[in-house]
């Protein structure tokens, strides 16, 4: 049965909370990252969910896979960003461990996603 709207895809359900939690951990960041580190990761946090629903909305497993590889990539940019932020003390272990499980789950759902749609084609 053929998936009709990205609104039903749990990984872009999970995004969506995913990006929302990026938007929570970064209100502790200090002023000074306003325009660097923490504009980075929210636009890369808003890009995973964005790409996930603009490669459904193509209509083609081609231009989907695409967009999936678009949002993996949003999604590495992200993990090395709390990385840093975290290495750089603004955000604890906890929090850092929390995100990054968050963000390996997401990964592998993306990556099995675009090898269903790359063997589809």
């Amino acid at each position: 049965m053929p998936i009709e709207s990205y609104r039903s895809l749990l990984v872009w359900q999970k995004s969506v909370d995913f990006a929302v939690v990026i938007y929570w951990l970064l209100g502790g960041l200090p002023k000074h990252e306003q325009y660097g580190l923490t504009s980075q990761m929210q636009r890369a946090a808003v890009s995973i969910p964005s790409n996930i629903a603009e490669g459904k909305e193509r209509q083609s497993d081609r231009d989907f896979a695409r967009f999936i590889a678009i949002a993996l990539g949003s999604l590495a940019e992200l993990e090395t960003q709390l990385l840093i932020a975290q290495r750089l003390g603004y955000l604890d272990e906890a929090d850092w461990q929390e995100a990054t499980a968050q963000a390996d789950e997401i990964g592998k759902m993306l990556r099995s996603l675009h090898k269903t749609l790359s063997i589809a084609n």
